[in-house]
């Protein structure tokens, strides 16, 4: 079951994984370049404390199976019938031997320029980047080395010359983690360092990354990650909350919008604007695009709604009110919405 608990998520029902508070303060109007340095600047942390042996036990949460509390999932694994192709295995079993799991870099320690280095258990920085990391079989871990990513279908295993496919079912993971780590670690993580293939029109990303992020929805599975990670490691994946966002970075084909707050071309209310914000008693409502009546939802941070009005003649809410803080401020007009922060002075 999908581990729900982030604010956005708990307000609004009718969107499927609506946006997580904390973007609230990435300005999630900006494209292209601007938003890839947006989200760099993010998720762009300084922890020198979480080592590559605490994944050890991350990944007991991170990659739990979501079907058997137990186990973990393993990155590239596909079925029962042996050791090396197994999906999921007791959570305990952790080591470098067969029938034993450890701990993938997905973008491959050599393949970043320059490289990660050596690990061990005290190791730090990019080497120890817990959304770059999976449990894995130690063995299929072995076969797929440090081979790059290219296009396939089926299950997990070499193409090419010299390739490596990550299976239909992790493909759009492999894809959402090489962006983060683009994302994070600019040229040192390159996509083509870990990627094979053709890259999208005017900038570094490979198109099967896009593809991929298109083909493989995330999953229950990979949505557990990033709460976990935000809390015990400092920040999130952007493009397992939104794959959209690598839309609007990259170009190409449309990915699953999961904030649904991106359909510019749609949504009547796109340029809306709100003044003062910091507000003390009222906040006007500044929208080019529509003449239509907008009702305005308020929330506080833990989910509650406080008041439901009508934006008046005048285009104005009354906020006096409500107590000082941060609110959440959802504006709704012919079935499209749109959220705003709100601070009350």
């Amino acid at each position: 079951m999908k581990k729900i608990t982030l604010l956005f998520a708990i307000i609004f029902t009718t969107i499927a994984s609506a946006q997580q508070a904390y973007y609230n303060d990435v300005d999630l109007t900006l494209t292209g370049q601007a938003l890839y340095q947006e989200l760099q600047q993010k998720i762009n942390i300084n922890n020198n404390s979480f080592t590559y042996g605490d994944i050890r036990d991350s990944v007991k949460f991170t990659d739990e199976d979501t079907e058997n509390s137990n186990n973990v999932i393993l990155i590239y694994g596909y079925d029962d019938s042996s050791c090396t192709t197994q999906r999921s295995r007791d959570k305990d079993d952790f080591g470098g031997t067969t029938c034993e799991y450890n701990r993938e870099h997905t973008f491959a320690r050599s393949n970043a320029n320059p490289s990660m280095g050596n690990v061990n258990n005290g190791t730090t920085g990019i080497g120890a980047d817990p959304h770059n990391l999976r449990s894995s079989d130690q063995q299929m871990n072995n076969n797929r080395g440090s081979k790059k990513f290219a296009d396939g279908s089926g299950n997990a295993g070499n193409v090419g010359s010299g390739n490596w496919y990550p299976g239909d079912e992790w493909k759009g993971d492999v894809a959402r983690i090489m962006m983060y780590m683009y994302t994070r670690y600019g040229n040192q993580c390159l996509p083509s360092l870990n990627g094979v293939g053709a890259t999208q029109s005017g900038n570094d990303m490979l198109q099967v990354y896009l593809q991929w992020n298109i083909e493989d929805p995330v999953s229950d599975f990979e949505d557990q990650r990033n709460p976990y990670l935000e809390t015990n490691y400092g920040n999130r994946n952007p493009f397992i909350d939104n794959p959209y966002l690598a839309t609007l970075i990259w170009g190409g084909e449309a990915a699953e919008d999961r904030w649904d707050l991106f359909s510019i071309e749609d949504n009547i209310l796109s340029k809306i604007t709100i003044a003062p914000n910091p507000a003390t008693n009222t906040v006007s409502i500044y929208n080019t695009n529509t003449t239509e009546s907008i009702t305005a939802m308020i929330y506080t941070v833990t989910g509650k709604r406080v008041a439901t009005l009508e934006v008046n003649q005048a285009n104005e809410i009354d906020v006096s009110s409500l107590s000082s803080g941060l609110y959440l401020l959802q504006l709704s007009s012919r079935n499209t919405n749109i959220i705003k922060k709100l601070i009350i002075k």
